[in-house]
């Protein structure tokens, strides 16, 4: 375990490096001036002021070593729309709200779609199951701003149930918690219930059978425990991206999270929050892969780590 840990560590590192690589040179490709965003033209000393301020007047080899020098400190520096502001600061205020977000849509689409595929599995061809398989091809195939966009005018505006946008308190999270987690129900409930089927007729379950072993015991010590494994290695990949904010939800939602700073950035040229936000995903979004690696090993017995 400790040699697996050690090693998968280090691939870590290389893939974060790499990905910090490519982001820092592709970034300075992109067309455009970082430090005149939004059109206005700079006074030659000005922009000699700025240049210096953000390291841009040094050759691109020694600003590399400059940011992974400060990478490694966790210092992503100053941004460049956000002239006052850090990019440490601005992820440490919008992450909180991607996080809660994303949290409660992955919990809802988990719950509601790995109960929902158990139940179309165990009744299948049934009317439940005929439920299940429309709401998984109707909520894999729409795209889920369009479902923001259908809440937003049927319960926040026709019905007034809630508001329509915003972030002050847990009303305002019901709408996009609910338009980020219809996907996941409809995703998790289609594959728990393919899974489910696949393993009901495979020779173990039937060798149970055989045994005597009542339905309930097999469909929980069997047939759940197996389908659920593929489910699980998808786990890791989801939360990151879900956690870390769903770019159009947030601008819909008008929810200041680390999809709103994202794109504004793009838009904006921002070199230096664009790093960090990068970079950042990228960190969140490798270590929780490493976890659901270090999870499947303990709850899939036929998995041993050390070899």
């Amino acid at each position: 375990m400790g040699r697996y840990i050690i090693k998968r560590i280090f691939f870590m590192i290389i893939s974060i490096w790499l990905i910090a690589t490519i982001t820092f040179f592709l970034m300075h490709q992109l067309p455009g001036d970082p430090l005149a965003s939004g059109g206005k033209r700079l006074e030659p000393e000005i922009r000699r002021n700025l240049e210096a301020k953000y390291g841009l007047d040094k050759p691109l080899i020694v600003q590399y070593g400059y940011f992974l020098k400060n990478a490694v400190k966790g210092d992503f520096g100053l941004s460049m729309v956000y002239k006052t502001r850090t990019v440490n600061d601005i992820i440490m205020e919008a992450f909180p709200k991607s996080m809660t977000l994303g949290l409660w849509a992955v919990g809802i689409g988990l719950f509601f779609g790995l109960t929902f595929g158990i139940i179309a599995a165990l009744n299948n061809k049934g009317f439940f199951d005929y439920f299940v398989i429309i709401l998984a091809v109707v909520g894999v195939s729409v795209p889920n701003f369009v479902f923001a966009s259908l809440f937003q005018y049927v319960f926040g505006r026709e019905l007034g149930w809630f508001p329509v946008a915003g972030w002050n308190g847990p009303v305002y999270m019901i709408l996009p918690v609910l338009a980020l987690g219809l996907r996941l129900i409809a995703y998790q409930a289609r594959m728990m219930k393919t899974n489910m089927i696949e393993i009901m007729g495979s020779d173990y379950v039937k060798t149970a059978k055989a045994k005597g072993l009542s339905k309930t015991a097999i469909v929980i010590k069997h047939v759940i425990r197996n389908a659920i494994l593929p489910i699980i290695t998808l786990l890791g990949p989801l939360i990151a991206s879900i956690v870390t904010g769903s770019f159009v939800i947030e601008r819909i939602f008008a929810i200041p999270g680390m999809g709103k700073f994202f794109v504004d950035a793009v838009n904006q040229y921002d070199y230096t929050l664009i790093l960090g936000t990068t970079l950042f995903y990228a960190m969140l979004l490798i270590f929780m892969v490493f976890v659901v690696d270090i999870v499947y090993g303990f709850v899939d017995p036929r998995i041993r780590i050390d070899e």
